[in-house]
């Protein structure tokens, strides 16, 4: 009894201390990063209260609650986990958590299945995918949120199936896409038919996916629902997510004037917001419009735009994207040595993650060496764009990188080979190309993300 009321009593400080004791710990052993040991040993005799995020660091030293720290008493499991939770999210968030936060992810996840708290541990998976799908590595992404993607709502999550979406796109599984998101718009307008943002946001997702898929028509489809429940709503990412899909639609189309339109007021909407990153992304969908257009100096103001504003440290599919445009631009310009460089870092960023986004990343690289007179490395970079946008349907873009390979191994002097690639390009490529007036170039904007 007389320890159950010296717990009960015990402020702060002397739990800190008697903690440290038990453990064998000095004031110096305890210390870490942003908590001195000069900081515990103010805790200790009462002179300063320690924050939450001082009192979360010692407590995982010592190998106990930030709850028992500061009362004495654990809170109950599910509690522990949500604020662990939280924590290894804002630690990768604020990029200071590395593989350290990942780790203490996965152990939450597990934690959290074996103890039946299914949606805890569905959200840890979610984080992960996340923290994978921003290095650009999708299949990871899909690896750790595929077998969790059952045990959410979509009303509730709609994060984690966006991620799950693009990660599909990204590994060239835009079907099941299509399919996870067009039953997640049918849940949500079920279950919230009110909820208005909601199913804009699905619906643009949706609308998104079904472009990759060619089917424009059911795309439009969508973009005009979306816009017609956006006027429900005075939510400013909701009217900006459908300009944005407006804008995109069009450019997948062809039609470049309608979609910098479009794009100009999801801009004008993002400027109010203060949100960078966004912005940063707007500005390089605005510039992959123009590159593929054929107006690399139009599009060169944006890039530099977009550059700042993502920041010192973007994420991988952020930088890859810029670096592809910026070659794309460079090489438009006759700037070989630039665009050489942009592209083999997107290139490196890549990696075999996603064909797509490695096909554009080729094409710019093979435009640029061709410049350069490096014919035959050239030639075989542009051959694999082909390989590669072709095998993702990207019609338009592979019979582009066509051309430019056809030319490269005519200047090289083989004329075999130009020859083999030109009849690849009018037995295999135009024949798609003039067969669906919606095939078109691929644009690797993902959605805004709010």
């Amino acid at each position: 009894m007389a320890g159950v009321t010296r717990e009960r009593h015990e402020t702060v400080g002397e739990r800190l201390r008697r903690l440290r004791g038990e453990r064998g710990l000095s004031q110096r052993d305890l210390a870490v990063p942003g908590v001195s040991y000069a900081h515990i040993s103010r805790i200790e005799r009462g002179e300063r209260v320690p924050s939450i995020k001082a009192l979360r660091r010692l407590a995982r030293k010592l190998g106990v609650s930030a709850e028992f720290l500061e009362t004495g008493a654990d809170a109950p499991a599910d509690q522990q986990l949500e604020v662990r939770l939280r924590d290894a999210e804002l630690a990768l968030r604020l990029s200071d958590g590395g593989e350290d936060a990942e780790r203490e992810l996965r152990r939450l996840a597990a934690e959290a299945e074996a103890a039946g708290y299914v949606d805890l541990a569905a959200r840890a998976a979610g984080v992960l995918g996340l923290a994978a799908l921003r290095r650009g590595d999708h299949r990871r992404a899909v690896i750790v949120l595929e077998p969790v993607a059952a045990e959410l709502a979509p009303a509730e999550h709609p994060d984690f199936f966006g991620v799950l979406a693009r990660s599909y796109v990204g590994v060239g599984r835009t079907e099941d896409a299509v399919a996870l998101l067009r039953h997640a718009l049918e849940e949500v307008e079920r279950e919230a038919p009110e909820n208005a943002a909601l199913a804009v946001r699905y619906a643009t997702l949706l609308s998104y996916a079904l472009s990759e898929t060619g089917d424009l028509a059911a795309a439009r489809e969508l973009v005009v629902h979306a816009l017609h429940r956006a006027q429900e709503t005075e939510d400013r990412y909701t009217r900006v997510r459908t300009h944005w899909s407006h804008a995109r639609l069009a450019a997948v189309a062809g039609d470049t004037h309608t979609a910098l339109a479009s794009l100009d007021r999801a801009v004008a909407l993002l400027e109010a917001t203060e949100d960078e990153r966004q912005l940063g992304r707007a500005h390089l969908l605005w510039a992959e419009i123009l590159t593929f257009d054929g107006r690399g100096d139009e599009a060169v103001p944006h890039l530099k735009t977009a550059e700042r504003l993502l920041g010192a440290a973007p994420d991988a599919e952020d930088l890859y994207w810029l670096r592809t445009e910026q070659a794309r631009a460079a090489a438009q310009l006759g700037r070989a040595e630039k665009a050489i460089r942009c592209a083999r870092e997107a290139l490196e960023l890549i990696g075999d993650t996603d064909p797509a986004e490695r096909g554009a990343a080729s094409w710019a690289l093979g435009e640029a060496l061709g410049q350069s007179g490096d014919l035959d490395a050239a030639a075989a970079a542009l051959g694999e764009a082909v390989d590669l946008l072709a095998g993702q349907r990207l019609w338009r873009e592979a019979a582009a990188a066509a051309r430019t390979l056809v030319r490269a191994l005519e200047d090289a002097g083989r004329g075999r080979d130009a020859a083999a690639a030109q009849a690849r390009l009018a037995g295999e490529l135009e024949p798609h190309v003039q067969a669906s007036a919606d095939a078109a170039q691929r644009l690797r904007i993902p959605q805004p993300s709010r």
